[in-house]
């Protein structure tokens, strides 16, 4: 069976003709629009049009708390104008196809977990390092997305008990790829903006970037730490752009036994062994994850 997929996140649409065997024709992308559902509407119908000869349906990844089973998304994501809107119905309205839609993060983890690095894992996790955190779990061999489909939104995540009511003190403001260039600008007393990959061009050189990558690394590996509390994960896969440089999983699993060897209750015998390892499927993981959902549904 022959899908298209989609990958709308908030700078541009990544598309793809996908088959069973998860091979990629036609594979594209496309600005995202900003303004509104229809203009959203008519690109995915634009691209629709070109290859609805060859698909069954649609299988589209994208932002916010979404209800698989009614193609509803309730909020969340950064795309204000899917909040509260029946975005599969409307899109098989305009397109005359099944459409199945799946929150990016939970499509990542569907992705690595049927075909790549938590394959065989009965409690894992990915952690997808962007413009916020995405991630996704998987508990007893099953993905779990919660009654309000909120399951694995860390970005949402209080990292400061005393600041709860300040937004910068949320998972996605301390431990995102915007969280890193921004420290990075306030240890320099700069306000140029650099990108992840001019970032680590710097890296070996610059001890200030390697402090806020230090910091960056830590950070995450204290929230993996708590998760490990709560869900007792065997396996955190580490994606999103920056994870395509070995140095970030490298540096946040050694920032993980630091914290696991010295935390507070480290005395208690600390039973968890978490094998923390880059994702499989790195930017097509939402595709591969999306087609998932749709033979599911």
């Amino acid at each position: 069976m022959k899908l298209l997929t989609f990958d709308v996140g908030g700078t541009e649409i990544k598309y793809a003709v996908t088959d069973e065997k998860m091979n990629f024709t036609h594979k594209g992308y496309v600005p995202t629009p900003m303004d509104t559902f229809e203009q959203f509407a008519d690109v995915i119908f634009g691209i629709y049009s070109q290859y609805r000869d060859e698909v069954e349906g649609i299988a589209m990844s994208l932002p916010g708390f979404i209800d698989v089973k009614n193609g509803r998304c309730n909020g969340g994501g950064g795309l204000l104008y899917n909040h509260g809107t029946d975005v599969g119905r409307l899109l098989e309205e305009k397109c005359g196809c099944k459409v199945v839609l799946e929150n990016d993060g939970k499509a990542a983890v569907l992705a690595e977990f049927y075909q790549g690095s938590l394959k065989g894992c009965t409690n894992g996790a990915v952690y997808i390092i962007g413009t916020g955190i995405g991630g996704g779990l998987i508990i007893d061999s099953k993905i779990v997305r919660g009654p309000h489909f909120t399951a694995g939104e860390l970005s949402f995540v209080i990292t400061e008990a005393s600041r709860y009511d300040q937004s910068d003190a949320t998972m996605a403001n301390v431990c995102s790829t915007r969280a890193l260039l921004e420290n990075y600008a306030a240890k320099k007393g700069s306000e140029e903006k650099i990108s992840g990959r001019q970032f680590f061009e710097l890296l070996c050189e610059d001890p200030l970037a390697q402090e806020a990558f230090d910091e960056l690394c830590l950070n995450i590996a204290v929230q993996i730490y708590n998760l490990c509390w709560i869900l007792d994960l065997e396996k955190v896969a580490i994606g999103g752009g920056i994870s395509r440089q070995p140095i970030v999983t490298e540096k946040i699993r050694e920032k993980f036994e630091m914290v696991k060897a010295n935390s507070a209750v480290a005395h208690f015998k600390i039973p968890f062994d978490v094998d923390i390892v880059p994702c499989t499927f790195s930017n097509d993981a939402n595709l591969i994850g999306a087609y998932i959902t749709y033979t599911m549904n």
